[in-house]
């Protein structure tokens, strides 16, 4: 895989990227394993890594009995998942063939959601009432290219004393080469309003071959997001870096528990992923 910065207004960037993830709906669904539902206590890894993160900034350190809208939700198994810890759920994502998904799984285990088919920029707009928690996990905000006006709508998403978490790669381990033999950069760190343009006919889970093998993201840098998240009203309350992240980002990466780390002797290195909880007084 290999990429490009190019210039491209967000209409046509974001036909291209939902186009690729339609395509990737029922890839996912066989490669998501979602089988392991079938157990009424399982979580999704990645939830139950956030719930550490999230649940001390929670009142009674908990999910349960809260409104939690769940942005760019994908094919929904960490919102059944964050459904199954207890929150009212409501998932927001710009593919209907992933919602589609998303209704049926939730539908097969007995989980009471709302499917809101949207932009996560136009999310405001599109979904109803306000939320104690709006969250965000993994693989989310390169997609965008506009973080202000994703950080206005989580700000007015949110009830007054609400919470907002995200967690996601870290953009320091997106500049990284990921097929040299060494810690390398090869991309921008900072972003000029550039796309990244990416060409790859397969996707992180499932089998087979997409048609529609092109995608633009973004980078973002930390300052940019911290930036974005503070202009729009949020106080920061936490802040983390980690070293694992739920994909196997190069192939010298090697499996730990819950994820993917580098080697050993290259884990303190470079972060993996980043975590921030913010609120909006």
């Amino acid at each position: 895989m290999d990429a490009n910065r190019v210039e491209i207004d967000w209409h046509s960037a974001r036909e291209t990227n939902l186009r690729n993830w339609d395509e990737r709906v029922p890839m996912h669904v066989e490669g998501y394993e979602l089988h392991k539902f079938d157990d009424p206590e399982y979580l999704s890894d990645v939830v139950e890594d956030d719930l550490v993160a999230l649940s001390s900034f929670l009142p009674a350190q908990r999910l349960r009995g809260l409104d939690l809208c769940h942005l760019q939700c994908h094919i929904g198994t960490d919102t059944l998942s964050l459904a199954r810890a207890g929150a009212r759920v409501t998932g927001v994502d710009f593919s209907a063939p992933a919602l589609r998904a998303a209704r049926t799984l939730a539908e097969r285990y007995g989980v009471d959601a709302t499917w809101v088919e949207s932009d996560v920029l136009d999310a405001r707009s599109a979904v109803t009432g306000e939320f104690d928690v709006v969250y965000t996990s993994i693989g989310t905000i390169g997609w965008l290219h506009d973080l202000d006006r994703w950080a206005t709508q989580i700000v007015e998403l949110l009830r007054p004393g609400g919470t907002f978490y995200i967690r996601d790669g870290h953009p320091a381990l997106f500049a990284l080469d990921e097929f040299s033999e060494t810690l390398t950069t090869r991309y921008a760190y900072f972003g000029d309003r550039r796309a990244l343009q990416w060409d790859q006919e397969s996707s992180y889970a499932g089998e087979g071959t997409l048609a529609n093998t092109r995608t633009y993201e973004w980078p973002h840098p930390l300052s940019e997001i911290f930036g974005a998240l503070l202009r729009a009203g949020l106080r920061i309350l936490h802040f983390d870096e980690g070293k694992t992240i739920p994909w196997r980002f190069s192939s010298r990466m090697v499996e730990v528990s819950r994820g993917f780390s580098w080697p050993e002797a290259e884990r303190n290195l470079i972060p993996c992923t980043y975590t921030i909880v913010a609120r909006r007084d």
